[in-house]
């Protein structure tokens, strides 16, 4: 009967040192939008012509793996504000839209991937209304995480 307790305890101990323990980081970083670079664009205030097309180039990059990312092109005829950056760019007057630019599409990035150069070539339809745009990059990585890059841009 005294070994009984001593057994359980032995199988116990066992139990308990044979189990890993799992120190899995999670990943709580947010991935960065990188448009510091000469060859970066759009940058905050960029003017881009209508009928022209313009490449997009930014730098991204995360502690763990990137995931995809997307950009969206709309109107700011009525000043609302998406604006990420501390500069401030000068507007034209608020207007109603005729027939704006709207574009927003979704990229892949391959996986396993830390840090990414993109680019995109983007269409500007030569019959949009002129004015003011923003230009909003959304970048996420594997886990979820997501960051935003809010510009202010004129279209000509």
């Amino acid at each position: 009967m005294k070994k009984i307790p001593f057994l359980l305890g032995v199988f116990a101990l066992t139990f308990i040192s044979s189990c890993s323990s799992d120190k899995t980081e999670i990943d709580t970083e947010y991935p960065v939008i990188d448009i510091s670079a000469k060859e970066a664009f759009p940058i905050q205030c960029s003017t881009i012509q209508r009928g022209q097309i313009f490449t997009f180039k930014a730098t991204f990059n995360d502690n763990v793996e990137l995931g995809s990312y997307s950009l969206d092109i709309h109107h700011n005829f009525d000043h609302h504000t998406h604006s990420t950056e501390v500069t401030t760019c000068e507007t034209e007057a608020v207007k109603k839209p005729v027939n704006p630019m709207l574009f927003i599409n979704n990229y892949t990035i391959p996986n396993g991937v830390k840090s990414y150069e993109a680019t995109a070539q983007i269409t500007i339809p030569a019959d949009v209304d002129p004015g003011d745009y923003h230009f909003m990059i959304r970048l996420t990585d594997k886990e979820g995480w997501q960051t935003l890059k809010g510009l202010s841009i004129k279209i000509l």
